[in-house]
Parts: structure tokens; C-alpha cells; sequence
């Protein structure tokens, strides 16, 4: 059963994805829970290193071991991911801060933080930054850490940082949890350095973490005219003929079924607007790299609702630890009067609610406005810069104001184009 980690019942929507930008990300920190004191390596027995390529490559029991005792699990960070990355995105140059605690009988992975060295996400200014997540398709920049040593390791990371001539001193989350534990702890880092910050946006988006068996969520989380219709819909299909769902998790199997997903994807309006996987062969090639090395750790999953053994709507789901992403979604267009979708979502939210192994489902949508908000709990996600270097930084000010008004003219240029004024066009 999946752990109750949100309060139930659906909290109140977020206003704006794009909010006016905040300075002082620690302003919010007394609304956060707070962090039991635990006991905290002696500095010197953390060690920091950037790693990439083959000692990426090295690093799978490591890892696993890690995602057993991390605060935050996220399957962007997975160290095997990040080598396929720097493989099929060289121009990225995309790295990760490995964190060593040696104070035991052998060194312990005890954080994990991967960047690509890049633009900031919907940003002109010319200027190289540290990125998380690092690749295309990512939905999640939290690091991966010992819940154990939060501060310590997150500390050592910023001082690394800040000292590698190699590296970039700015750093960018795209998608940071902003409800973690994880989160507190990179505030009080930050704040006891005095290096500065800023929040470009805060919003909610859904996942799935209940106590509930699926009947029981489901009755709950969709209206009673919602359930019928759906139901009618099932039946619908069914007299078209044979309607079945399907879970694949076999390495051959899966890559199969995932070469099925990147076809379907594509004959849909993610073709047309070319944002498909297909619609660009980097993003192809390193997902279905991405797919067959998570397929062999065991770590993904495809569920397919199917008619006729021709694939109605189809979800790619990851995991680390006890947690589970569903990274992308696809669905027949001809048939979408049907909501292949929405059925899809009704059997793999059971699916997931009956699985022991899985803690809590995130959504990785970038908000809350998809089918998926049919889930009733939330997650707090931030996009945020920072500077790791200790202290005031001017050049770090101009460049998180230029965002902002970057990011604030894009709010009214969007604004205008959807006034009802304009609507003559």
C-alpha cells in the first residue's frame, strides 16, 4: 500500500505557475516542517567529487544503496542516466556531484547532484549555469541524499562548487521539491553561507500517495458522473472487441513495447507540435538507452491499455527506491471521444495503490491542470537560481533581475495574445 506522505483531500490549486518571483527563498522557512536533529558527520569525513563517464558507470550498488536511505528519491539523478546523458548530449557537458562519507570501514555514497553546464530553461541571457535535472525530459532537480546528513553533504556540495574553476558558480533548478526535507536543509546551507537566491515560480503538481485500496481512492477521487461515464466508456470498447490491460517490465519486452510508445507519441499532437521523442533523434536515441539500462535494473515499467493488441494508450513509469515516476504518457487520438487516457489512469492507479515496493507516485506533469489532477495530493515544486558562492553577489542581482523581467514581459506578452480583444484575429 502506498504511504499516506500528503494530507488528504485535494488542496487548493496554485494561482500561477509563473508567480511574480520572490527573493529570500529562506523568507518561507518557519512554514516548513521541521528537521529532527540527527547526528552529523565531522566535516572532514565528507568528501566531494565530480564525476563523469566511467565512474558514472561504476556506481549501481552504490546508488541502490543510497535510495534506501535518501530523503528525496528522484530517477533523473541515477548515475547511469547521467553517463548516457553526457553520451547522447555532449553540447550539455552534463556532470554529477558525487558526495563520500569515509568515516565506516569503506567510503559510503551519501549524495548525489547531476548539472548539465548550459542556459538556464526559458532564458536568453549568454551565460553558462549549472542545470538541474540535466537532460531533456527530466521533471525533477532535487539531489539525492542521505537523510541522515542533509546539511553536511549539501554544505560540502555548495563549497565545491564554489571552488572548482571548472564549474559554473550559478546554479538553475528547473523542478525543485519544495516540500522536502531536502529543500529546508538547501536553505539553511545557503542562508549560512549568505549566498543569494531567488524563486522565479512555485506550483503545485499532483501525485499519488494514499493508504486507500484502488476502489476505495478512485470512489473518492472522481465524481460519481465521472465513474459512470468512464464505465461507459469501457463497456464501448469492450463490444469493439478485446480490451486488455498490459504491464510489461522485461528487458527485451520492454524494449519492444517502448519502440510501440515512441510510434504512438508521434502520430499524436506531440508530433505535430514536434515535441515528441521521435520528433528529434538525441532525444530518441538517449531515451531508448535511458529505457533498456533502467529496464535492466528492474526500474521501469509499461502500462498499456490495449484493443485488439493494438495499443489505446500507453505509460512509461520509472522508479528509484520506493518511488515512482510516470515519465511519459501517450493515447490513440482516433479513439480519444473513448478517454483512453483516464481508463488507463484508473488501472494504473490501482496497480500502483496494490504495490507494496512503491511509496509514492510522482505526476512529473509541470502542472496541475492535466488528467492527472484526478490524484488528490499535491507536491510544492519550485524554479529557483542560486549562487554557491558565499557572500553578496552583483553579477548573480543582474542576472536574476533580467530573468525576472524576462519571465514577467513573457507573462504579458502571453496575456495579450489571449485577451478577448484580440479575438478579431
Amino acid at each position: 500500500m502506498l504511504r499516506n506522505l500528503a494530507s488528504s483531500g485535494a488542496p487548493a490549486l496554485a494561482e500561477d505557475a509563473l508567480r511574480a518571483p520572490r527573493d529570500e527563498m529562506g523568507s518561507a522557512e518557519n512554514r516548513r516542517p521541521h528537521t529532527p536533529n540527527v547526528r552529523r558527520p565531522e566535516p572532514s569525513a565528507l568528501t566531494v567529487e565530480a564525476a563523469s563517464g566511467a565512474r558514472l558507470s561504476e556506481l549501481h550498488s552504490d546508488w541502490e544503496d543510497l535510495l534506501a536511505r535518501a530523503d528525496t528519491a528522484n530517477a533523473f539523478m541515477n548515475p547511469a542516466l547521467i553517463g548516457l546523458a553526457r553520451q547522447f548530449y555532449p553540447a550539455r557537458n552534463c556532470c554529477a556531484l558525487l558526495a563520500w562519507r569515509s568515516d565506516g570501514p569503506r567510503p559510503r555514497l551519501v549524495g548525489v547532484w547531476a548539472f548539465a553546464i548550459d542556459r538556464a530553461w526559458r532564458s536568453g541571457i549568454p551565460v553558462s549555469m549549472l542545470i538541474a535535472p540535466p537532460m531533456p525530459h527530466g521533471y525533477l532537480a532535487s539531489p539525492v541524499i542521505d537523510r541522515g546528513c542533509l546539511d553536511n553533504v549539501l554544505e560540502a556540495m555548495l563549497a565545491h562548487i564554489s571552488g572548482d574553476k571548472t564549474l559554473p558558480k550559478i546554479v538553475s533548478l528547473e523542478s525543485m521539491s519544495a516540500d522536502s526535507a531536502t529543500m529546508a536543509a538547501l536553505r539553511r546551507a545557503l542562508a549560512a553561507r549568505r549566498s543569494p537566491s531567488r524563486v522565479f515560480a512555485e506550483w503545485l503538481r499532483p501525485k499519488l500517495a494514499s493508504d486507500l485500496d484502488g476502489k476505495s481512492y478512485l470512489e473518492r477521487a472522481l465524481s460519481s458522473p465521472s465513474r459512470k461515464k468512464l464505465r461507459q466508456h469501457r463497456r464501448r470498447l469492450a463490444d469493439k472487441g478485446a480490451l486488455r490491460l498490459g504491464v510489461v517490465a522485461e528487458v527485451e519486452t520492454v524494449r519492444r513495447t517502448f519502440e510501440d510508445f515512441l510510434t504512438l507519441e508521434a502520430a499524436g499532437w506531440k508530433g505535430r507540435r514536434r515535441t515528441a521523442l521521435l520528433s528529434h533523434a538525441p532525444d530518441a536515441n538517449f531515451a531508448r538507452a535511458m529505457i533498456a539500462a533502467l529496464a535492466a535494473e528492474g526500474r521501469v515499467h509499461i502500462y498499456a491499455l490495449s484493443l485488439d493488441a493494438k495499443p489505446l494508450s500507453m505509460q512509461i513509469v520509472l522508479r528509484a527506491g520506493r518511488a515512482a515516476f510516470t515519465w511519459k504518457t501517450a493515447y490513440d487520438e482516433s479513439l480519444g471521444d473513448f478517454s483512453p487516457g483516464m481508463l488507463l489512469l484508473e488501472d494504473y492507479t490501482a496497480a500502483f495503490l496494490a504495490d507494496a515496493g512503491i511509496g509514492y507516485v510522482d505526476s512529473c506533469t509541470f502542472n496541475d491542470s492535466s488528467y492527472m489532477a484526478a490524484w488528490t495530493e499535491r507536491a510544492a515544486m519550485a524554479r529557483l537560481w542560486f549562487d554557491a558562492r558565499p557572500g553578496r553577489s552583483p553579477v548573480f542581482a543582474l542576472l536574476s533581475r533580467l530573468q525576472a523581467l524576462k519571465l514577467t514581459l513573457r507573462r504579458c506578452a502571453k496575456a495579450i495574445y489571449h485577451s478577448p480583444l484580440l479575438r478579431w484575429r
